[in-house]
Parts: C-alpha cells; sequence; structure tokens
C-alpha cells in the first residue's frame, strides 16, 4: 500500500465501503484484507460482506467464540459463492486468530449485510418467521400460509409476474404476521432479553427482518412490467434491504468502532447505479446512495475498486486517477487500484 487509509479518513467515520469493480479478482479481497487489517489498528472493530446477513451469524459465532469449524462456515455462512473464496477463508480464519484470546469487547465480528437472493431465486420466508415464532413461543402456522417452499424459490416466482406467490392472499397474510410478530418482539424486549440474552434477541430481530424483506421482494417479482423496469425494481429492492442492514449493523457497531463494508461497486457508490441492459441503461439506487444520505458524508467514506498497473495495490485520490477511470468512479472519496491479473 502506497499510502495509509489514516492519510484519508475523517476521523469520525464510521463507514469505509470497499467496492470492487468484478467479484471474479480474487486480487480485491487479499486488498481487502490487508486493508482491515490496517482499520483495525485505528480501533475498526467489525466487517461486512456482500452475503446474506443471516447465513453469516454462524461465521460470527465462529470468529468471535469458536462455534463450529472453519471447513463448516465456509460452506454454510456464505451465500452467492463468497464461501469458495480464498481471501474470505484467510479473512475469517484470521479473525478468528485474532479474537483467540481477547476480551469479548476487543473481538472483532462478522456481518453479511445482503438479503438471501440469488439472481434469479429468492427463497420462501417460511423458516425465518418460523425462527420468531419459536423464539417468542406464538402460535401461528406459518407454513399452512407459505406452503411449498417451490413455489417460492422456484426462477419463475422471480421472473414471471404471473407465477409469483409475492401478490396472493397468502403473502398479504404473511406480511401481517410479519408485522405482529416485530410489535411483540418489541413488546416482550426487557422479558425475553432476561430470560434469553440480547444476543439472541438480536438474532430473531435479523430472522424477521429477512422475512419481511423476502416478501417485500417477492411482492417486487408479482408486479407485471417491462423487463428493464422489472430488473430495476428487483435490483432496488435488494439494494433497499442491503442499505436497511447496513445501518442496523452500524447501529449495533458504533459504541465499538468502525465497520468495513465491502462489496461490488455498484451497491456502495453514492451515485445512481446502472446496469446495461441491451441498448438500454437500467437504473437505480444503490444501499450506498441510501446509506450515505442517511448517516452523512462524514459518516461514510466511499473507496472504489480499479484495476490499476503492475506491483502493489495502492490508495489513490480520486483527483490522481487517469481520466478514462473516472467516470465509473466519480463519486468516490478514494480509489483502490489493484494490478490487473496476468
Amino acid at each position: 500500500m502506497t499510502q495509509d487509509i489514516g492519510d484519508f479518513l475523517p476521523s469520525s467515520c464510521g463507514l469505509v465501503a470497499l467496492g470492487e469493480p468484478t467479484h471474479e479478482e480474487p486480487a480485491f479481497g487479499r486488498a481487502r484484507n490487508e486493508l482491515f487489517g490496517a482499520l483495525v489498528e485505528r480501533g475498526f472493530r467489525s466487517i461486512a460482506l456482500e452475503t446474506d446477513r443471516v447465513a453469516a451469524l454462524a461465521v460470527n459465532a465462529f470468529v468471535r467464540e469458536g462455534a463450529g469449524s472453519l471447513e463448516g462456515v465456509m460452506r454454510e455462512g456464505f451465500t452467492h459463492g463468497w464461501g469458495a473464496q480464498e481471501p474470505n477463508r484467510e479473512l475469517v480464519a484470521w479473525m478468528r486468530e485474532y479474537n483467540r484470546n481477547r476480551h469479548r469487547e476487543e473481538r472483532l465480528a462478522f456481518h453479511g449485510f445482503d438479503a438471501p437472493t440469488e439472481n434469479t431465486t429468492a427463497p420462501s420466508p417460511r423458516p425465518y418467521l418460523e425462527h420468531v415464532r419459536d423464539y417468542l413461543g406464538a402460535e401461528v402456522d406459518v407454513a399452512a400460509l407459505a406452503g411449498d417452499d417451490e413455489r417460492w424459490s422456484r426462477a419463475e416466482a422471480v421472473l414471471d409476474a404471473a407465477m409469483s406467490p409475492g401478490a396472493s392472499a397468502e403473502a398479504d397474510g404473511l406480511r401481517a404476521v410479519a408485522d405482529d410478530l416485530l410489535g411483540v418482539l418489541y413488546a416482550r424486549a426487557a422479558e425475553l432479553i432476561a430470560a434469553t440474552s440480547r444476543e439472541e434477541w438480536e438474532t430473531a430481530r435479523t430472522y424477521l427482518t429477512a422475512g419481511a424483506g423476502l416478501l417485500r421482494y417477492h411482492r417486487q417479482a408479482a408486479r407485471p412490467m417491462e423487463a428493464g423496469e422489472r430488473l430495476a425494481g428487483l435490483l432496488g429492492t435488494r439494494d433497499e434491504i442491503m442499505a436497511r442492514n447496513l445501518l442496523a449493523i452500524r447501529s449495533a457497531e458504533a459504541g465499538r468502532g468502525g465497520t468495513l463494508v465491502f462489496a461490488h461497486n455498484s451497491h456502495l457508490q453514492r451515485s445512481e447505479s446502472v446496469w446495461r441492459m441491451g441498448e438500454k441503461d437500467v437504473t437505480w439506487n444503490g444501499a450506498g446512495r441510501i446509506v450515505a444520505a442517511l448517516v452523512g458524508g462524514k459518516d461514510y467514506f466511499f473507496v472504489a475498486g480499479a484495476f490499476g498497473g503492475p506491483g502493489q495495490w495502492s490508495l489513490t485520490p480520486v483527483d490522481e486517477v487517469p481520466r478514462r477511470e473516472k467516470p465509473p468512479l466519480v463519486d468516490a472519496d478514494l480509489v483502490m487500484q489493484v494490478p490487473e491479473a496476468d
């Protein structure tokens, strides 16, 4: 690294968002790991990756408490193919070693901030709502409303509005259930935390947030519209879920230190996100644009990832990036350049 991140980072910044232009180049993950190490030395105590928030709870339990095994959490604790990436394995192993003999408040935390969706599929909200129902000891038959999980998870349910259960009477019933469960979760927070723990209460809220987000995503999938508008709606809903998750993570971590966020540039940039679809641009508001607007510029610092010249990765002020590389990076505070793959 040619310059320390501290040369650029505002002292009060709580969210450093590091983007990558592709998920295919491992050099960005390795540079991220080095950057996270430098930020830990400056008091950061958590990292959030573009992977499912609920699944990532298992990774956090491993790095903080040693629960499970490295092999198990790499297989079960990541989505979107992230568990197969070697830099992510290196990150998890390093975090576990760092935490091993430290006091709980000093231990690093691992978060996912994505929804449990893939490009063409989204699962049933059933298991997420049932987790909260069981935690509360409520009597509601979620499975009877949700029906077969496959009716939600099949590709047609996302790609074809007519095949989506998202606008059905059953989906409306599940949304009412989710709202009722949320009310009870908060109304009984004091006794629930006393009987279980604050961590278990937070886990239940995380599951409920995921289930409610899936219901919003499926409802969006059920809206009939032309292909470009449809894609924009689905991408926007996913990023809205990501933004809510980041805000919740930041709220939980605010008293312990800053959080490094890592995802594709399109999710983290402050400007409108764009996807080229044929001859038309599909646009939506990414999580970074939403979060930056809500927390303010001093608390959200965006480092755009880009390919650079040979040698070690470097941090470069945007004004010093060659003009040909500037258009997708103009809303960044800083640019991380990694060497082109051989």
